[in-house]
């Protein structure tokens, strides 16, 4: 059954695949014929009105925005929802992303921007049926970002799924529920859902931590698990759950891909996952942000390939300069401006992405950076506006005593907080009271608190063991008012 399921879905995939390999052909004239959509959709909007775009108006009639400057028109899209104030196409649903003082951005979901999700996945998907690894069952483990608490959860990778698709999915999928009192009690719900299902094939999450987590979890609740479970969990696996350490590649025989995140921070957390399974195909997962899927992964592109056919890219160089898709240089690094189809125009979206080489005729991007100043490594997406506000408000920042947040990606990822000689004398004793305030203020980020709540986060530290990884005291002056210390390499 799951092998008759298998083709259909590789008979559904292929026409989006071939489309998508005939645009990488063509990425200059498949961006043009976007551009132009986008601005025929906007004479219909009052932001183009008020932009007085017209059929024949240039694409630089558009202004670059980033949110702040776009957040009035949103709002009053949201007033208006049944308005043109922005879209002419009816708004699904409003999803959530970090903000620069922790507030969450509100980003309007359309029919044409969940088509762009879907086209994404089902290039991606039909990529791995076509040249990944021989699949027999399909059984998937998507992950999921539960609703803790009364608190709102995030999306599953399936909700970005229309039509044909999203039913067909179903038939692939290990479902665990979507909301639970605590972190502790999803994962013991998790567990029992993974450990039922022998035939695993494919795991699909964001940040590695999520998996390495649930891992050390399952290992350290193994006991009441196996009982639980009982004659649900056969004499092998059985016997390998109890063994110590666990060879994870005997609890799950048939697991064949892995995808994560794999760059920046999640680099070091990518290999860790390696190490667990090895042998396994760990794939590296594209940049898809809440605003628009950006990259995919193509196994015979060896990188992270562009969605040209779906959304208008733009590059920011070091100079200011604005660079389209078929002018990037190979080895620069430049940051992004995306245009969606009916939601944003030339928005800032600030990731750096760095040209690493070309398939066929488009450039392949390599993520390098988050935006300004924003640090994140597992999905917490802090910013150093949001940082600098909450150190404000806990009175650690004054014209004299500097101080500073640092991620750490090992052992645990982990904040640490740094400060100057003269702040860590004044707190002397109440480090571990500051390391608490300071990590219950930082979950006024949703971000940040879900990735607590999960575990990929262990608590803040408040270090008073010498300065940052990268800077000297002799610098430390020449870094004031860098609340939020991203170093260059993965370790601190």
């Amino acid at each position: 059954m799951h092998d008759f399921f298998l083709r259909i879905s590789k008979h559904l995939l292929k026409p989006a695949f071939d489309r998508f390999n005939y645009a990488l052909h063509q990425p200059e004239v498949e961006q043009e014929r976007l551009k132009t959509k986008i601005i025929q959709r906007l004479i219909y909007t009052s932001y183009g009105q008020s932009l007085r775009i017209k059929k024949d108006s240039p694409w630089f009639a558009i202004p670059i925005v980033n949110y702040e400057d776009f957040y009035p028109w949103l709002k009053q899209q949201q007033a208006s929802p049944t308005q043109s104030i922005i879209t002419n196409e009816k708004i699904r649903s409003w999803q959530q992303t970090s903000g620069s003082s922790g507030a969450s951005k509100q980003i309007p979901y359309t029919h044409g921007l969940l088509t762009a999700f879907t086209f994404m996945f089902a290039v991606w998907a039909y990529d791995l049926l076509h040249h990944g690894p021989s699949f027999c069952t399909g059984k998937t483990y998507a992950c999921i970002s539960p609703t803790l608490g009364d608190r709102p959860g995030g999306i599953d990778d399936t909700d970005y799924l229309t039509g044909p698709l999203r039913w067909l999915s179903g038939h692939f999928l290990v479902r665990v529920g979507n909301h639970f009192p605590d972190g502790d009690t999803f994962r013991w719900a998790l567990a029992l859902a993974l450990l039922q299902n022998p035939d695993l094939e494919i795991i699909s999450l964001w940040s590695p931590t999520f998996l390495t987590v649930q891992l050390m979890f399952i290992a350290q609740h193994r006991h009441a698990l196996i009982t639980t479970l009982g004659d649900r969990l056969d004499a092998a696996r059985r016997k390998a759950l109890e063994t110590e350490p666990i060879n994870w590649l005997k609890i799950w025989p048939q697991l064949k891909l892995i995808s994560c995140w794999d760059q920046l921070f999640a680099r070091n957390q990518a290999g860790v996952l390696q190490a667990y399974f090895p042998g396994i195909f760990i794939q590296g997962k594209g940049l898809l942000a809440t605003e628009a899927p950006i990259t995919i992964p193509l196994i015979k592109a060896g990188g992270f390939v562009p969605l040209v056919n779906q959304i208008v890219l733009e590059f920011m160089a070091a100079d200011g300069t604005i660079v389209d898709l078929a002018n990037v240089q190979t080895g620069q690094i430049y940051q992004l401006i995306i245009s969606t189809p009916g939601e944003l125009y030339r928005y800032r979206l600030g990731d750096r992405l760095q040209v690493s080489h070309w398939y066929l005729k488009t450039p392949c991007l390599a993520l390098v950076g988050r935006g300004d100043r924003v640090s994140d490594l597992v999905g917490e997406k802090l910013t150093e506006e949001f940082v600098a506000e909450t150190l404000n408000n806990l009175g650690l920042v004054n014209n004299t005593d500097l101080c500073c947040l640092v991620p750490v990606s090992e052992p645990q990822p982990h904040y640490a907080l740094y400060l100057s000689h003269g702040a860590m004398m004044a707190i002397a004793g109440e480090e571990q009271t500051l390391a608490q305030r300071l990590d219950h203020s930082l979950q006024r980020s949703f971000h940040y608190r879900r990735a607590r709540q999960l575990a990929q986060l262990a608590p803040v530290q408040v270090r008073t063991d010498g300065y940052p990884h990268g800077l000297t005291q002799g610098r430390w002056g020449d870094e004031k008012g860098y609340y939020l210390r991203i170093p260059p390499s993965n370790h601190v």
